[in-house]
């Protein structure tokens, strides 16, 4: 990888910060339905609380995507889960509008909504460990 072993790289996603009606009220909405941790009013997810297999992923898309939809924002936040089935029941129980569709895949399973503001958020339940999909090795 080019430039790995230089200083002034990425070593994560450090927030996702963007615009709301009501920020306070739509922070303790995913503090009380996702169980969210709060630390000093900031809705916070320390890396090490992550499950073995979970990653961030930066990911532009074109601009003409529909993947966002029937959100309107021009992003779409990635929370990582540990049971996506009990995530979308609560995010149903506070409010929020799961949508049907669902994908499992070797990546893990995902599942979709729409918060109390209307923008689309994607939940990801990654594989277990064993779970996981091998990578192949080269042999040239």
């Amino acid at each position: 990888m080019q430039g790995s072993n230089r200083t002034g790289r990425v070593l994560g996603l450090g927030g996702v910060f963007f615009r709301s009606r009501d920020p306070k009220a739509l922070s303790a909405w995913y503090v009380t339905w996702l169980g969210m941790p709060e630390e000093g009013g900031h809705t916070m997810l320390v890396p090490a609380d992550l499950p073995p297999g979970a990653f961030t992923v930066w990911g532009p898309f074109r601009q003409e995507t529909d993947y966002f939809a029937p959100g309107k924002q021009d992003f779409m936040i990635n929370l990582i889960v540990d049971d996506i089935d009990a995530a979308l029941a609560r995010v149903a129980e506070g409010g929020g509008t799961v949508l049907p569709e669902r994908e499992d895949s070797e990546y893990g399973r995902f599942g979709w909504f729409l918060d109390p503001e209307g923008h689309k958020v994607e939940l990801w339940q990654p594989p277990r460990p064993n779970e996981m999909p091998r990578e192949e090795t080269s042999h040239e």
